[in-house]
């Protein structure tokens, strides 16, 4: 089974969680293309480095659940989800695979590819709002101002770009698949 991102559920509000999220690693990659095609244009490069694309040449873990090497290194699953951040400019987005929780800044090995770059993420409270459905722009974006519209009347203050995590392999049947918006809010 694949490691869920870790998190605490604060409170719960009318259309949304409140949760802690954890101070946590990605390896994440820009990419400029259009909301459906970013997160396919990053998954090869990113799967790469997971796969052993790395100075280590170990693999870290894989898009699907878990993977083994041939040298016989431990199998390590990856985490879901994989998460889209709109970029500065349209068209632009940050793609980010969240890496396993056993990972520090000092484990974790530096990518080959200098597309591929690893991040510590601070500790953050977020507003996030669970759906299940397809991956469209729109599916995203209606429940972005929903979420938006629902964090602003309860009284709370969103302090960063809106995440779209997919946490589900694409031969998962739509209608099955996790999906959330997450809004950064202040403290």
């Amino acid at each position: 089974m694949t490691e869920q991102q870790p998190y605490r559920v604060v409170s719960r509000h009318p259309g949304f969680e409140l949760r802690r999220y954890p101070a946590h690693l990605v390896a994440e990659m820009q990419i400029q293309a259009s909301f459906t095609r970013a997160p396919i244009e990053a998954f090869r490069p990113l799967a790469g480095y997971l796969g052993g694309a790395n100075r280590a040449r170990h693999p870290i873990g894989s898009a699907a659940p878990a993977m083994s090497a041939a040298s016989g290194s431990e199998k390590i699953a990856m985490t879901a989800p994989v998460v889209q951040i709109e970029g500065e400019r349209p068209g632009a987005y940050l793609i980010q695979f969240v890496m396993p929780a056993t990972f520090t800044t000092a484990t974790l090995p530096e990518p080959v590819d200098p597309r591929v770059r690893v991040r510590a993420i601070p500790q953050q409270l977020a507003a996030a709002m669970r759906f299940s459905g397809r991956w469209t722009e729109r599916a995203f974006s209606q429940r972005a101002t929903m979420l938006g519209r629902s964090v602003t009347a309860a009284g709370l203050q969103p302090t960063g770009a809106i995440r779209y995590a997919r946490f589900d392999p694409p031969w998962k049947p739509w209608f099955l698949r996790r999906n959330e918006v997450v809004l950064p809010v202040v403290e």
